[in-house]
C-alpha cells in the first residue's frame, strides 16, 4: 500500500494570534494544500509577539471553516499537562464533528510545555517514552470499549467510557527524531512525523529503518504507515526576504542540549539571539524549479506527506506563492 502525495501547511501557532492563524488555514484549504497542521505548545519560542493557543479549540474552529482539508497536531504530548483520557474524549469529539478528517499527532514532550505547568523535574526520555506508549493503548482503549478499566504503571482509569466516538477511530501519527520512539511508530502508529534540515543520513540511515523493524516486529506493512514530514522552507521570490524570514525561528538552529532544559521563553529567546545562521535548518530558494530539486530528497526516501512550515510574517503571500510555483509542480512530478 502506498499513500498517495500530500502537501500541507504548518500553522505556526507559536508566531501568530489564533484568528489571525486561523484565518491562514481556511486560506491554505482555499489554495489547495491537502493538510493543516498545528503543533501544541503552553510557551512559545521566544517571548517577544510570542503566542501559544489551545491547539483542540483551534482545530475545532479549523474544522468549522473548512471542508476538505486533513488536520491535527503535529504534535501534542498525551502524558504530562494532559491526561491520556482527556485527549481520547477531545480528539473523538473532533472526530465525531470532522470524520475522516482529523489526526492526532503526538510525541513526548518538550520540557518547556509540561514543566513549568506542572511544576514538576523533567523526566529522561525513557520515562516519557514509557508514558507515550502506555498512553496510546489507553488511548484506543476508550476509542474502542465501555467502561474501561486500565491499570497501567503511570495511568489508571476505573470504568471510563467515552460516549461521544467516531465511527472510525482518528489515526494516530507519532512524532520521532530517534530510533526508540521511530520503532514505536513502526508497531503502533497509523502514521509517522519528523522534522527535515537533520542530514539525510538521519532519515536514510536510522529513522526509516527503525520506523520498518518497528512495523516488521508487529506484523505490519510499514507501506501502510504515512510516512509524514514537516520541511523547514524559506521560499520567496525575493532571495533577501527568504533568508531574513528565517531569524525569528532561530532557536530552531540551536543543538539539542541547548534546548532541552530551558523552561522560560525570554531564556529561550536570548540563547536564539546568539545564532550566526538561523537559515541553516531551511530550504532557501528564489527559484521553483530549484526548491523543487531541494525537497526531492524527502520524496525520494518515501515521505509522501509534506507539511510545509514557512517561517515569515506574510504566511498569505506565502501560501499563494507556494500554490502557485511549488504545489504544481511537486504534483506533476511526484503524484
Amino acid at each position: 500500500m502506498r499513500h498517495p502525495l500530500k502537501l500541507g501547511w504548518k500553522a505556526s501557532a507559536e508566531q501568530f494570534a489564533p484568528r489571525p492563524l486561523l484565518e491562514f488555514g481556511v486560506l491554505a484549504e482555499e489554495k489547495g494544500f491537502d493538510s493543516v497542521w498545528v503543533s501544541d505548545h503552553y510557551q512559545p519560542w521566544r517571548h517577544t509577539d510570542g503566542h501559544a493557543p489551545f491547539s483542540p479549540a483551534w482545530l475545532a474552529a479549523l474544522g468549522e471553516r473548512t471542508r476538505r482539508v486533513e488536520f491535527g497536531t503535529s504534535v501534542l504530548t498525551p502524558t504530562f499537562r494532559y491526561h491520556p483520557a482527556v485527549v481520547a474524549q477531545a480528539f473523538a469529539t473532533l472526530g465525531v464533528m470532522y470524520p475522516d478528517r482529523v489526526i492526532l499527532g503526538i510525541g513526548t514532550g518538550e520540557s518547556m510545555n509540561e514543566a513549568p505547568v506542572l511544576g514538576i523535574e523533567w523526566p529522561e526520555f525513557r520515562e516519557r517514552f514509557r508514558r507515550m506508549s502506555e498512553a496510546t493503548k489507553l488511548i484506543r482503549k476508550l476509542w474502542t470499549e465501555d467502561f474501561v478499566e486500565f491499570q497501567g504503571e503511570y495511568y489508571h482509569v476505573a470504568g471510563a467510557t467515552v460516549y461521544d466516538r467516531p465511527e472510525r477511530p482518528v489515526p494516530i501519527y507519532v512524532g520521532a527524531s530517534g530510533e526508540v520512539a521511530a520503532r514505536f511508530a513502526g508497531r503502533q502508529g497509523d502514521g509517522f512525523i519528523c522534522t527535515s534540515g537533520k542530514g539525510t543520513e538521519l532519515y536514510r540511515d536510522k529513522l526509516l529503518p527503525a520506523l520498518r523493524e518497528g512495523a516488521e516486529a508487529a506484523g505490519r506493512d510499514v507501506d501502510a504507515i504515512e510516512k509524514t514530514i514537516e520541511v523547514k522552507v524559506a521560499f520567496d521570490s525575493d532571495r533577501s526576504r527568504a533568508l531574513a524570514d528565517t531569524r525569528i525561528w532561530a532557536a530552531l538552529a540551536l543543538p539539542a542540549e541547548d534546548k532541552v532544559d530551558v523552561h522560560n521563553p525570554r531564556e529561550m529567546e536570548e540563547r536564539a539571539a546568539k545564532v550566526t545562521d538561523p537559515e541553516r535548518r531551511w530550504l532557501v530558494s528564489d527559484d521553483p524549479d530549484e526548491h523543487v530539486e531541494q525537497l526531492h530528497p524527502y520524496l525520494a526516501l518515501g515521505f509522501t506527506h509534506l507539511v510545509f512550515h514557512y517561517p515569515g510574517d506574510d504566511q498569505a503571500r506565502f501560501l499563494d506563492l507556494y500554490a502557485k510555483e511549488i504545489l504544481p509542480r511537486l504534483r506533476k512530478k511526484w503524484d
